[in-house]
């Protein structure tokens, strides 16, 4: 390759990473938006307790209950089409939340949840596809940009509705799906992949679940050996990271629901410097989604790495515990944490799935189980607290969430250690 073609093709791959990017700087900021804002809401559409709460968990149910449709959509239609509309209508979801009453308010926000829904199948599948050759690198990156956007609007959004109302607070945040979008085309515009191949064409696969060479109902090795390899779904590294993958949702969302309050609760810190000290947890998930790749590029085993993201999780839930007053530390850690064990769990799946259709499967299998139990965190994290009178009984329930997590990749890890 001549020293031109290798820079436009280094300049075409950061392209696609850029359009991957801003994609995830979309995968996560609509659903943290309402957060800074939510007592605002509330009061203008007169909201209950359990009104205003459906509108924080409904996406995070999008995530289990649409994922697997998500996954046949994008067999059939390829991921270029199903990222483009997932853009669409988060911008149309966004705007919907914000111009009337809780019913059309509700309507945008299922909309963001499914579109949402498609990304978070989507981006392993294209990492997997399009970066072969860096996908740690590559989704940390990924990882880091899903938790930069939380970041992002958890501390513009109430400046900004301070200025122009919730409302116009929250529609403007549609503008990263604008540029996303832009870019998006920009870097894959007329390129139709992941989906069925043409007729007469050498595609990877049917969207009917055959394979390129006319095998049905398998995967095929991408070594180019030709020879069938297991059904995604009866792979047991499948279900060990979709148990891994629900402990860490349980946990990231219970805690992402109640962190502020456990802070004023358990230091008398008082409820706006709690918020921002929350905050902590999403910050530095962008540090752990950069640290793993270049933790396994130091040749850093994958079942180490995972090890010491336990072990920084268990420190919130037993810090807060025995020691509240250190909770910058536990804060800090289990932030780095939760951002990493993302970036493992999807780095797996992304590297071991064997082709595009068991990537989707692998993904919808770990997403669908995983939401379901994250969507249920925040609830029985409530529930567990009014129960108990205090906040020790909770967090032992997310400390035993976390455990599980640790247990399952491990024995995931060893999976595939085994078949390799």
């Amino acid at each position: 390759m001549t020293a031109a073609r290798r820079v436009a093709a280094d300049g075409a791959r950061g392209l696609l990473l850029a359009a991957v990017l801003l994609y995830a700087l979309n995968l996560r900021a609509p659903i943290t938006a309402l957060a800074p804002v939510v007592d605002d809401v509330q009061a203008d559409l007169g909201l209950s307790a359990a009104g205003v709460g459906l509108l924080t968990g409904v996406p995070v149910l999008c995530f289990a209950v649409a994922t697997p449709l998500v996954a046949v959509l994008l067999a059939r239609a390829g991921t270029t089409r199903v990222v483009t509309a997932s853009l669409v209508t988060v911008l149309v979801g966004t705007v919907l939340r914000s111009v009337d009453g809780f019913g059309t308010a509700l309507v945008g926000t299922v909309l963001i949840g499914v579109a949402i829904t498609a990304g978070n199948v989507a981006v392993p599948v294209v990492i997997g596809r399009d970066f072969p050759s860096a996908v740690p690198r590559a989704t940390g990156l990924y990882t880091a940009a899903l938790n930069g956007g939380s970041v992002l609007t958890t501390t513009l959004t109430e400046p900004l509705a301070s200025v122009v109302g919730w409302r116009w607070a929250l529609v403007s945040w549609g503008g990263l799906a604008v540029v996303a979008l832009v870019v998006w085309r920009r870097a894959y515009g007329g390129r139709v992949v992941g989906g069925p191949p043409a007729r007469g064409g050498s595609g990877e696969e049917a969207a009917g679940g055959a394979s390129a060479d006319g095998r049905a109902g398998g995967d095929v090795d991408p070594s180019g050996s030709g020879l069938a390899v297991p059904d995604a779904l009866r792979r047991p590294v499948t279900w060990l990271l979709a148990v891994s993958f629900a402990g860490q949702a349980f946990g990231y969302y219970a805690v992402s629901a109640w962190l502020p309050t456990v802070l004023h609760d358990g230091t008398g810190m008082d409820p706006t410097a709690a918020g921002g000290a929350a905050a902590l947890f999403q910050l530095f998930g962008m540090v752990g989604g950069v640290g793993v790749p270049i933790a396994l590029s130091r040749r850093v085993p994958m079942r180490v790495v995972s090890l010491a993201i336990a072990v920084g999780w268990v420190a919130l839930p037993v810090g807060l515990v025995l020691a509240p007053s250190a909770w910058a530390l536990w804060c800090v850690l289990a932030g780095v944490s939760q951002g990493g064990n993302f970036a493992v769990i999807f780095t797996v799946i992304a590297q071991t799935a064997g082709s595009q259709r068991a990537a989707r499967r692998m993904s919808a299998a770990v997403q669908s189980f995983g939401y379901a139990c994250g969507a249920a965190g925040p609830s029985v994290l409530g529930a567990v607290h009014v129960a108990a009178g205090g906040w020790r009984a909770p967090l032992f329930v997310v400390l035993g969430a976390i455990l599980l997590m640790a247990v399952a990749a491990q024995l995931a890890l060893r999976s595939v250690r085994r078949a390799a």
